[in-house]
């Protein structure tokens, strides 16, 4: 993919009235690109992509995606002022809509490198790092983080972190709403174990009506997200976002007035699938793509069966999009009415 393609879109802010979150080896440009398919509205993050990897890696690898998956923010893991600098130029120019600052990781790979939510620990720094991206780029440049880590977890303590990352410029704080707890947790317990506090979340907003927050944390079906959106200014579904995918399907009607893009699970496939091709003719195992495509059949008859067939097939030598097809085939395909006229 080449650079600047969004340079129509990056003077416009994009909504995070609904986000998809960043999700490691989950929210690749694979899933990405389904998800655009199912909701053109859903703001959809990166991986978290570390800085010493854009600036010593293979940037282009990091950074590639398809144009079609605007809105696309770009979540950054690190803490140097000058590397988050440098990053956020690149998000720019590779034609991102946004730049995230990951304050939330809780793994101890992270935390070694001062990257995630060992951070909450450090507002100082993070403020010096907003303020150093928001001065490289015309990026909206937000943080993601939780509402603490164990030994800084009191009301006081947030309210610190979110005091002085404001007053370096930040405007959006996207909240997980659980602390973390960096020694004796994995990053899944991590997700599952601290209680979640929605009403600190609430509180944060009548706190700070000026700033935009947006409500992360077991958030699993559109009623619930209604009942964040009376008390904040967005949310941010992660796991069921991933494992349910056809959820997307309503978001642009339920959440933003706007038709749904597609009328049935196996459409959106359908349009999926030129994609898919791309990717296979680029060397991309079929396996690679296939993953991320498990959950669309999700409690439907014969979503089992194919899922199955996937699993059995994708990974063989050659395979290609006859798998996906015939897999397709095992799930009873919906009768769709034509609408009535007016």
């Amino acid at each position: 993919m080449s650079k600047n393609l969004n340079s129509e879109n990056q003077a416009r802010e994009p909504s995070r009235r609904f986000c998809v979150a960043p999700m490691m080896d989950w929210t690749t440009s694979h899933y990405r690109f389904m998800a655009r398919v199912l909701s053109r509205q859903a703001l959809l993050y990166t991986e978290m992509v570390t800085t010493g990897a854009l600036i010593h890696g293979d940037t282009d690898r990091f950074l590639r995606h398809n144009p079609k998956e605007y809105p696309l923010a770009l979540q950054l893991g690190g803490s140097d002022p000058g590397e988050l600098a440098h990053c956020a130029r690149l998000a720019e120019a590779f034609g991102f809509d946004e730049v995230n600052l990951n304050v939330g990781c809780p793994s101890d790979r992270v935390q070694n490198n001062m990257i995630g939510a060992c951070l909450m620990e450090h507002p100082d720094r993070v403020a010096d790092g907003v303020a150093a991206m928001i001065a490289a780029t015309r990026l909206p440049v937000t943080v993601k983080h939780r509402i603490g880590i164990n030994g800084h977890d009191s009301w006081e303590d947030l309210c610190e972190f979110i005091d002085k990352v404001s007053a370096a410029g930040c405007r959006t704080f996207i909240v997980h709403a659980r602390i973390a707890i960096l020694e004796g947790l994995s990053p899944k317990e991590n997700r599952d174990i601290p209680p979640l506090k929605y009403d600190w979340v609430y509180q944060l907003k009548a706190r700070y009506p000026h700033l935009e927050i947006i409500i992360n944390g077991g958030i699993k079906t559109f009623d619930e997200c209604h009942q964040h959106l009376q008390h904040t200014d967005g949310v941010m579904l992660g796991r069921e976002a991933y494992h349910n995918p056809w959820l997307l399907a309503g978001v642009d009607t339920e959440f933003f007035g706007q038709p749904a893009p597609v009328d049935s699970r196996h459409n959106a496939l359908r349009r999926v699938l030129p994609f898919i091709q791309e990717e296979l003719d680029r060397g991309v195992y079929l396996s690679h793509i296939t993953r991320h495509l498990m959950g669309l059949f999700h409690g439907q008859p014969g979503g089992r069966q194919f899922r199955r067939y996937i699993s059995e097939n994708a990974h063989r030598p050659g395979s290609g999009i006859e798998v996906i097809e015939a897999a397709m085939a095992k799930v009873p395909e919906p009768e769709i009415s034509a609408p009535t006229p007016a």
